[in-house]
């Protein structure tokens, strides 16, 4: 074979391979279709070659071959292939051959894969099988092709058979992401079988793909009015999720959550009548420590991305302050998920994170994006109530929490902050003497947070209490990390380091000369020559 220049040059050995696989044996072909999941490279590369001469020279016995190894087949790995190998061919890519196919070999086609959705017995097959249709569907149902895919879609979910209603399902899940529009004209019929299938004694495997289905059709809905018909569906909607919770299905109900965060983050305005009963189930998961982390995780990324929908529902979160206390409490709460790592102490720049946990991470993260979509008249007052009685905690980790989460809050709540801008300081600066210095160090980078977010009024009005207590950090000559932090060498991110450079100059630049040189006069001589030289830098 020679495919150098775009043409290919088939010896007399390629075309008897040829002519076996293409054909009426099925044998040669189910054993090219095997050497193309060959895991050695020559076997597979030789397969893969004699396949592309068939697809270029062959495209309709190809085709044919593909499909009649997917209803005759035993072997599933032959046909979990034959399924992979036939929606490339058929569904839009570079190379898909379906234009080129014959339209009696069209028409086969599509009568065979519906043969094949109503046949096959293995999951993994059906799920390839139903995606190979949505997409061929999506490249033909606008020229008016396949008229009988939508009959036969609602005959498999009107049936008795769970398999077939979750195949119809899964179909209508992918079809309404490509071509929602033809759906449209189904409302009514949709909304009783969506309810149908969501609702009990429907096994979990047709619930789920009902609410995949629900979720994705209710987001191409274009009127309000039609979009609401569909609000009633909410209860079931939010069963199955409990169902799989309740039935210890993680897996499937933290696919389900994604499903609720994708609705939240494209109609929120959907849930808004059922707000209460949602966000404060979703609560419930969060707060649930028995669950996975990722389970929970994924409830929180639900309520603030309802939170972050400003501009699709305006509002809709800030009438429920009780639910942004326990949201707030929750993400305080997994900052606590922290160690004190001996290789933090070691202040290596890739140690930064050393004994930081996924809950922490995810909580420093949602803490700043709460923030910034609900903002300081909504935030602080919550924030007010949690503060005071972490930083009073004798545990280190409670008094750590309380200043990431004011480093957090800061830019979502500054106008808020700066008028309580004394009591915010007060905090910070009280924790550069705390014994533990990991509090030392999220002290310092609190204040170099806050001097870019609360900046320039901090600097003028607090820089005699702010300077002196950096400068005393830099006398922590135990705890490397600190003191890095502080002077702004090579061991400290360049983050913290420029937030540090950003407070420092920003004071030099905005104090008077007086009132500059009574601070400095204040420090020791060599905490003056390491601001100095950092100043210089």
């Amino acid at each position: 074979m020679d495919q150098s220049k775009g043409t290919t040059t088939i010896t007399a050995e390629v075309e008897a391979q040829i002519n076996a696989v293409m054909g009426s044996e099925s044998a040669a072909f189910e054993s090219l279709i095997t050497h193309l999941m060959s895991a050695g490279n020559e076997q597979r590369g030789q397969a893969e070659a004699l396949f592309n001469i068939c697809k270029e020279k062959h495209p309709d016995a190809l085709a044919l071959k593909l499909v009649h190894v997917l209803q005759s087949c035993g072997q599933v790995e032959i046909r979990a292939m034959a399924a992979i190998l036939l929606r490339k061919q058929i569904t839009r890519d570079e190379t898909y051959i379906w234009p080129r196919l014959a339209p009696p070999t069209q028409t086969a086609i599509k009568a065979h894969l519906l043969v094949c959705v109503q046949r096959e017995e293995a999951k993994t097959i059906v799920k390839k099988l139903c995606d190979t249709v949505a997409e061929l569907a999506a490249s033909i149902m606008e020229e008016g092709q396949w008229p009988e895919l939508l009959p036969f879609m609602f005959q498999c979910v009107s049936s008795d058979s769970p398999r077939l209603k979750e195949s119809a399902l899964l179909m209508f899940a992918q079809l309404s992401q490509f071509i929602g529009d033809h759906l449209h004209p189904h409302l009514s019929t949709l909304h009783t079988v969506f309810h149908q299938c969501l609702s009990q004694p429907s096994p979990a495997d047709v619930r789920i793909a009902a609410l995949a289905a629900t979720t994705n059709f209710v987001q191409t809905i274009e009127t309000p009015q039609d979009r609401e018909r569909f609000q009633d569906l909410i209860p079931a909607m939010m069963q199955t999720l409990t169902e799989a919770l309740n039935t210890n299905q993680e897996a499937t109900a933290q696919e389900a959550l994604e499903m609720f965060i994708e609705l939240a983050g494209t109609e929120p305005r959907f849930l808004r009548r059922q707000i209460v009963n949602v966000v404060g189930s979703m609560l419930q998961i969060a707060e649930a420590e028995t669950l996975e982390e990722g389970t929970r995780h994924l409830a929180i990324e639900f309520i603030i991305t309802l939170a972050e929908a400003r501009e699709r529902a305006p509002g809709m979160m800030r009438k429920f302050p009780q639910f942004i206390g326990r949201l707030f409490a929750i993400l305080m709460k997994m900052l606590l998920d922290i160690e004190d790592d001996p290789a933090w102490h070691a202040a290596n720049t890739e140690d930064e994170d050393a004994g930081e946990s996924s809950n922490y991470s995810v909580g420093q993260e949602c803490l700043d994006r709460l923030a910034i979509s609900l903002g300081g008249n909504t935030i602080v007052p919550v924030a007010s109530e949690l503060l005071p009685a972490y930083l009073a905690d004798p545990d280190w980790r409670k008094h750590h929490a309380a200043l990431i989460t004011l480093a957090q809050i800061a830019e979502g709540c500054a106008k808020v902050m700066l008028k309580n801008l004394e009591q915010v300081v007060s905090m910070v600066l009280n924790s550069f003497q705390d014994p533990h210095p990991r509090v030392r160090w999220a002290a310092i980078n609190a204040i170099g947070q806050l001097s870019t977010d609360l900046g320039p009024d901090l600097q003028q009005q607090y820089h005699q209490q702010v300077l002196p207590a950096l400068a005393g950090a830099m006398d922590d000559f135990q705890n490397p990390r600190v003191q890095v932090l502080c002077a702004g060498k090579d061991l400290a991110t360049e983050q913290t380091i420029a937030r540090m450079v950003n407070l420092l100059r920003q004071l030099q630049q905005t104090l008077s000369p007086s009132a500059l040189a009574s601070t400095w006069s204040s420090l020791q001589p060599q905490q003056q020559m390491a601001l100095q030289s950092i100043l210089s830098s």
